[in-house]
């Protein structure tokens, strides 16, 4: 059992990472982004499963998969010289795991894997609401920044009494201390990044621990509640930080802050439930 609760706190460790440098590299600062990534594949590595439940072998083929794939990433950035954003990263990710899954390592492996099985989840869900339902014109990013997170929050914030109004689908006026904010819901604020890895985390842990399918799905369900609710949190702190200090100062925790006050807020829901779950037993 102590195993598993030191388990459940690296994997919120590499949650916070992740979410940030998902946020960093699409909002913030890339290198911040990049040094992100590396210690959340330091601390992967420190996740000890209870026996050797890996799905692939050590195979040369995912040494240079894994190769080829960063090798491309890094020269599309540096060809069009564009930024790093969230796809780009992820697919680096890909790679990264798929060359550690061709060492003979078994450590660097099962890191590997870890970090497939989240990337690939992420890719996927990413691909499915914000290119394939683009495409498709199928409007549901704007349905859930409106109806999931713009209408409860400022349900939340009119509880504290603080002017908002909502002008558009995903945008709210706030009569700030100091200002008149316009702001605008959508990308990180819908949280759905975060609700990717997060599934991606457990996706990996359930599979690598050949966890049963019915309890998989019950800690997945609880997953996305947790993410779900710790976004409202961090996105309504944000507008209370808007509406004291302004829009700069928000800007600066929404950037650098926002997926910290997430990760903890998910860390300690999730510290909850297992302290009632381990009680219970």
């Amino acid at each position: 059992m102590q195993g598993e609760n030191k388990n459940i706190i690296l994997i919120l460790v590499v949650l916070a990472l992740f979410t940030g440098a998902t946020i960093e590299l699409s909002e913030g600062s890339t290198i911040i982004g990049i040094v992100l990534l590396l210690v959340a594949a330091g601390v992967l590595s420190r996740i000890r499963l209870t026996g050797d439940h890996s799905a692939f072998k050590s195979s040369k083929t995912f040494l240079f998969a894994g190769l080829f794939i960063m090798a491309a990433v890094a020269t599309y950035n540096i060809v069009t010289r564009d930024s790093i954003g969230t796809l780009d990263s992820m697919t680096f990710i890909i790679g990264a795991s798929l060359f550690a899954m061709g060492t003979s390592r078994k450590d660097l492996r099962q890191m590997g894997e870890f970090g497939l099985y989240i990337s690939v989840v992420f890719t996927a869900f990413y691909f499915i609401f914000y290119t394939f339902f683009g495409m498709m014109g199928i409007k549901f990013l704007h349905f859930f920044d409106h109806y999931f997170v713009l209408m409860p929050t400022v349900a939340l914030l009119k509880l504290t009494s603080i002017p908002v109004e909502i002008v558009a689908i995903e945008t709210i006026t706030i009569q700030g201390l100091t200002e008149t904010m316009t702001i605008i819901i959508g990308g990180p604020c819908s949280g759905l990044y975060s609700m990717f890895l997060l599934i991606g985390i457990v996706v990996a842990y359930s599979r690598m621990e050949k966890i049963k399918l019915k309890k998989s799905l019950m800690i997945l369900a609880f997953a996305v509640c947790v993410a779900y609710i710790a976004n409202l949190v961090r996105v309504f702190t944000l507008y209370v930080i808007a509406y004291y200090y302004g829009i700069e100062t928000m800007m600066v925790f929404h950037t650098h802050l926002g997926w910290m006050l997430f990760a903890g807020t998910a860390g300690l829901i999730m510290y909850i439930m297992n302290r009632k779950e381990l009680l219970a037993k």
